[in-house]
């Protein structure tokens, strides 16, 4: 008997993919600092200038000069890396600055860094999960993967309520002993299909049935509230958060994730999650411009401002052409296609020949049958950039004979 084909066993993982249409290639680009959300795009035959369309760079924060200067000094000070673990000499004031900037953005006593928002979750929830004895996670069905890693990591008991359902919440709530910790675990933006969830109402079945409120705000921090921070500053529940997991990757433009929380909470994590434990600390570059970049939004509304002008205005003009658009109470702006293959090929026609680049979001980031594309603008795609992309998408829709709105 030979031994494995190890070669072959891969080989056929990824043909596959290309099978079933959803095999993923990268788009290699450089941004053009100064000039967001426009891009160089490298290929074999060369390179040329295109318009992002799909970046979670909401706000292009990372290319403000207040960013950009606050990076540059850290890096003249005490260079690129951090040197260690944050445990074993990782520590900067950087990092420590940052944590009480975020803190102070949730209205929490302390907040602690992890190098994304990924490891956030996974270590946050498993690490809860372990510490509570007995504890019951109930998890929305539409959360994201890495808040499923955690809670299926931590190795409690755990139910999954349907997507934004408080019926279906409290029912499962209320069939949980009363003595038992239990841990709602659930999203304010859901990036997706950009819906918001019932927050004030789920935070009052969590006082209810005496449970702990964990929530995901990647895709609302920086974005919502008047300084920031997230749907649930906007909505006046901070309070009624118990720990408020986020991003510097998305509206801050940077890297990282953090979770922020009282400081037993934030302590107890810090103390048992393997994730922050054994981890090198972010780059205090890394750290500075995330800190001159909460600073900025915290006073600075003219750039939440002009991506909701633009993404309602983008909505209503993909409306008006008849183009499948889903309507939602947030930034983002799906677009349905259904397919995986005339996903890519709407994607890739969108490139070729309109220097406009979007990324097909296929299974299993959604459903099968969901395919789409997610269109996210921002404060500098502006009317002129709008009317370009309305109008090639509405053209390719006509060419590739995709399904338009009832």
């Amino acid at each position: 008997m030979g031994a494995f084909d190890y070669a072959a066993c891969f080989g056929q993982a990824i043909s596959k993919l290309h099978d079933e249409g959803r095999y993923r290639t990268f788009a290699e680009l450089s941004r053009i600092r100064g000039r967001f959300p426009r891009a160089l795009h490298h290929t074999p035959d060369g390179e040329r200038e295109i318009t992002v369309w799909c970046a979670n760079d909401y706000l292009g924060m990372g290319q403000h000069p207040v960013v950009l200067a606050a990076m540059h000094e850290a890096l003249d000070e005490v260079g690129a890396g951090s040197g260690g673990t944050r445990n074993i000499a990782g520590t900067t004031r950087y990092h420590v600055e940052l944590e009480s900037e975020l803190a102070d953005l949730h209205g929490k006593a302390a907040a602690l860094l992890f190098n994304s928002g990924y490891m956030a979750n996974a270590a946050g929830l498993s690490t809860l999960a372990k510490l509570l004895p007995d504890c019951v996670v109930l998890s929305d069905a539409k959360n994201h993967a890495s808040m499923i890693e955690g809670i299926r990591h931590g190795g409690s008991e755990r139910h999954i309520w349907r997507h934004n359902d408080l019926a279906d919440l409290e029912a499962k709530l209320a069939a949980i002993s009363p003595n038992r910790p239990k841990l709602i675990a659930f999203e304010s933006v859901y990036s997706m299909d950009g819906d918001i969830a019932p927050m004030a109402d789920i935070c009052a079945l969590a006082r209810k049935y005496g449970a702990l409120a964990y929530l995901d705000e990647v895709h609302a921090v920086g974005m919502y509230g008047a300084r920031g921070g997230g749907v649930a500053e906007r909505d006046g529940l901070l309070q009624q958060i118990d720990i408020i997991e986020g991003t510097l990757a998305k509206a801050f433009g940077l890297m990282g994730g953090y979770l922020a929380a009282d400081a037993t909470i934030i302590d107890a994590i810090r103390s048992y999650a393997p994730g922050f434990i054994f981890t090198t600390s972010i780059s205090p570059v890394i750290a500075a411009g995330a800190t001159a970049s909460i600073r900025h939004l915290k006073s600075s509304t003219v750039e939440r401002e002009l991506q909701q002008k633009h993404a309602r205005l983008l909505t209503r003009e993909l409306q008006g052409r008849g183009l499948p658009v889903v309507d939602t109470p947030s930034h983002i702006v799906p677009v349905m296609v259904g397919d995986p293959v005339a996903c890519k090929a709407l994607t890739d026609r969108l490139l070729a020949d309109h220097g406009i680049y979007v990324q097909p979001i296929n299974y299993p980031t959604v459903p099968k049958g969901t395919e789409r594309i997610r269109l996210t603008p921002g404060p500098f795609h502006g009317e002129l950039e709008i009317a370009r992309l309305v109008k090639a998408l509405d053209q390719l829709w006509t060419v590739l004979a995709l399904r338009r709105a009832a």
